[in-house]
């Protein structure tokens, strides 16, 4: 044991010895009085050449400072940057791009300045957006209408943050703003426009009240310092009505239609009488000038008549009917040639024409007999 704790000292002399003449072992020649070859171990520079290996470690150390702390951000498009040096907030976003900062010391802070959409809707919807997407889903809002009874809006409502003014915006009222800004300011007008309107004429004042919510938040909104959000659209979906309003307006709507086809009938009730008595009066003019043009046609009859009877009588002399006698009287001679039975009939006074009959003519003949 003790010469083993000797040979093991021995060994570490040796060895340090070594070491401090130059480090690393060489190679002895054979003989001297070792006697024989020592294996040596081969000798190894640390050093690197002396102060290029400091460099070398401080460029890694470096490099990788660098890429664990990434002195650097990129924003895309429809987003800004604020930027914030120990804690304190930039003037002005910073705009699509690369932009390098100083780690530990500056931080960026994305926000989005895109189209965001609220929806207030009934409960049955209420949860099925997130704001990671642009939309977010919020209870319908509820108001009391002029006589105290609860009404519930749904609508939907569009804006985006102002890009001009998104480091003031966030400087003024944090990264959740709209929370502050946009939901408040909808509820409130919202109530203040409903409330003065009762609830069974709301639907048909709908698109007045659409007008009029649109108008107060955009002016609400716009009005505030360095206007911080751009208000795109305000969209008035549904106006839900206590049941019992509903049914009251159901039935009023029904009555209305009820008296609309009433006086419809009666409209058609009296063009129908209109009608009637117009064909009736065509009948009758049609009449009025038939017989009015069977009037004419005897009263012209007769005015003819009259001037021919009047022309006739002028034309009648003494010389005329004694001329008109004598040659009935010769048809007479010679009707009694052929025929015995014929007798003629001389007119009083001798003013007209005696008048002959052939009686062998039946129908003269009877004629003769009735009279």
């Amino acid at each position: 044991m003790k010469d083993n704790i000797l040979m093991a000292s021995d060994m570490n002399d040796y060895f340090n010895k070594k070491k401090s003449e130059g480090g690393g072992f060489e190679k002895k020649p054979s003989g001297g009085s070792g006697g024989g070859n020592t294996p040596q171990m081969p000798k190894i520079d640390f050093n690197f050449g002396g102060s290029k290996a400091g460099i070398v470690y401080f460029l890694i150390a470096v490099a990788l400072i660098l890429v664990l702390s990434k002195p650097f951000t990129i924003i895309q498009e429809g987003e800004r940057g604020i930027l914030s040096t120990n804690g304190k907030y930039s003037d002005q976003a910073l705009l699509p791009g690369l932009h390098f900062i100083i780690p530990v010391i500056q931080k960026v802070y994305i926000v989005d300045t895109k189209v965001r959409i609220i929806n207030y809707a009934s409960s049955v919807e209420a949860g099925s957006g997130n704001m990671s997407s642009g939309i977010s889903v919020k209870p319908a809002i509820t108001v009391l209408d002029k006589r105290g009874l609860p009404v519930s809006i749904e609508l939907t409502v569009q804006y985006r943050l102002n890009a001009q003014f998104a480091a003031q915006t966030i400087s003024n009222w944090g990264f959740s703003w709209e929370d502050k800004i946009i939901n408040p300011v909808v509820r409130d007008i919202v109530r203040n426009v409903v409330g003065k309107y009762d609830a069974e004429v709301l639907p048909q004042m709908r698109d007045n009240i659409a007008a009029d919510i649109e108008a107060g938040i955009r002016k609400s909104v716009t009005g505030l310092e360095n206007a911080p959000a751009d208000l795109q659209s305000v969209q008035l979906r549904e106006i839900l009505l206590p049941p019992k309003v509903k049914e009251q307006i159901e039935n009023v709507q029904i009555a209305k239609q009820q008296v609309q086809k009433a006086e419809q009938d009666v409209q058609r009730a009296e063009q129908e009488a209109l009608k009637r008595a117009a064909e009736a009066r065509g009948v009758a003019e049609k009449a009025r000038i038939e017989a009015q043009g069977i009037a004419d046609a005897v009263t012209i009859e007769a005015d003819a008549k009259s001037k021919a009877n009047h022309l006739i009588s002028k034309s009648l002399t003494s010389d005329l009917l004694k001329l008109e006698q004598i040659q009935i009287q010769g048809k007479f001679n010679d009707a009694l040639k052929e025929n015995k039975d014929a007798k003629i009939f001389l007119t009083p006074g001798g003013s007209t024409p005696n008048i002959w009959v052939d009686m062998k003519d039946a129908k003269q003949r009877t004629s003769t007999a009735s009279e």
